[in-house]
């Protein structure tokens, strides 16, 4: 008995040696989108130009429609027409183009990931040697080795860098990607994990299809982009400077869902299946999802006489402008608390995994110029869907720069 005292002693002991101190924070954020830029006025003429599909009238009015209803002013591409001409089997849906599309997106995916993340590291202020762990999520790739390994390469990482790849998680990717982050910075002592987003829209470029209506909303919203963060426990003054301390995350599956949010991939490419009920189920569920993603976290964190609106700041991934609406539907929020993630869709469309972190990134900016949405409160909703249909949440605490000299 006295042995295994003891043994218990030490094993307890090592496990907190091995653990830090205090909770993960966000310690730095970079973005980067390619140099290509559409206007999403000029996209329909532009799309249907590229894919040859002119004589498609009623196909090419509807998607102007769509394009004229989403909130995008512009949006930007790794692939240009010339890429696309140079390239028929893209346009062909019963012509094998998978391997093309992988061989451009394994270039592609980390040289654009690797442009954010330099970026974070430059801001977070220390030695790219000194990341000790990568986290890596795409939806525009499947190779392996895979952008994990090109893009520690790139960046110069130590050999012993931990990498971890996520592929094909859909909008959420980034969130899962930070949750995961936070625990690997919990529970390893001085750990610091570079998380990257990286996606370009080679994989579901498509011709126009009256039968796939899915494949042209995603063509009328998708574009390419990188995010990068940079996650670390017990900050080292006065160099690290949290920028949003990761509190709680959560994810809830909602049953009997998932036809709603699937991704495909084949030997076209990738599929990205999306249900016009998705706002709706968005709107039935969320409240009861955060209620239960919160109830951890007992009085500091739960909402109070303002209801959402008085407590929180929102970073809510903006798929489309229908699901932002559907958010401040069920929520009641006012006009304004949903005015980054606005802003990032109109600016550069909806990026995926990536497009949670230029939310971030605008929302810290907000902070610092003291708009109204960074005043309201330090407690702020990290909120996404995933394939499923699953919502993701994280609970985040953002560091009063105001108190912090």
């Amino acid at each position: 008995m006295a042995a295994t005292a003891r043994t218990a002693t030490v094993l307890n002991e090592l496990r907190r040696a091995q653990r830090a101190d205090g909770p993960a924070a966000v310690l730095a954020i970079g973005t980067a989108v390619p140099v290509n830029c559409v206007r999403q006025d000029e996209f329909t003429d532009w799309y249907f130009r590229v894919t040859r599909s002119d004589h498609l009238t009623e196909l090419k009015a509807k998607m102007k429609r769509m394009c004229d209803k989403s909130g995008i002013k512009k949006r930007y591409f790794h692939h240009t027409e010339e890429m696309i001409g140079g390239h028929p089997e893209f346009l062909d849906r019963a012509a094998p183009s998978l391997g093309a599309r992988l061989r451009i997106s394994a270039v592609t995916v980390p040289e654009l990931a690797a442009a954010a993340a330099e970026r974070a590291i430059a801001e977070w202020g220390r030695q790219a040697a000194d990341i000790t762990h990568l986290v890596v999520a795409t939806n525009s790739s499947a190779n392996e080795p895979g952008a994990d390994l090109r893009l520690a390469r790139l960046l110069g990482l130590r050999l012993t860098v931990r990498r971890t790849l996520l592929y094909l998680h859909g909008c959420s990717a980034s969130i899962i990607a930070i949750r995961l982050a936070k625990d690997i910075a919990e529970n390893n002592r001085g750990a610091r994990v570079l998380v990257a987003c990286a996606h370009a829209t080679i994989l579901p470029f498509s011709a126009p299809d009256e039968a796939q209506l899915d494949a042209l909303v995603a063509m009328a919203i998708f574009s390419d982009g990188a995010g990068a963060a940079i996650v670390g426990a017990d900050p080292r003054n006065p160099v690290e400077r949290p920028i949003f301390h990761i509190v709680s995350s959560s994810q809830t599956t909602l049953p009997g869902t998932g036809h709603a949010v699937a991704i495909d991939l084949g030997e076209g490419g990738v599929r990205y299946r999306m249900s016009a009920e998705v706002p709706e189920l968005v709107r039935g569920n969320i409240e009861r999802c955060l209620v239960d993603s919160l109830a951890p976290l007992g009085p500091a964190a739960a909402s109070g006489s303002g209801g959402w609106n008085g407590p929180f700041w929102w970073a809510v991934h903006p798929g489309s402008r229908p699901l932002l609406d559907s958010y401040e539907a069920a929520l009641g929020l006012e006009a304004g608390k949903l005015a980054a993630s606005r802003r990032v869709l109109s600016e550069y469309g909806n990026m995926l995994a990536a497009t949670i972190i230029f939310v971030l990134d605008e929302m810290r900016r907000r902070r610092q110029d003291g708009e109204k949405e960074g005043e309201d409160s330090l407690w702020g909703i990290m909120s996404g869907l995933g394939p499923g249909l699953t919502i993701e949440t994280i609970v985040l605490h953002a560091s009063d720069s105001r108190n912090d000299g």
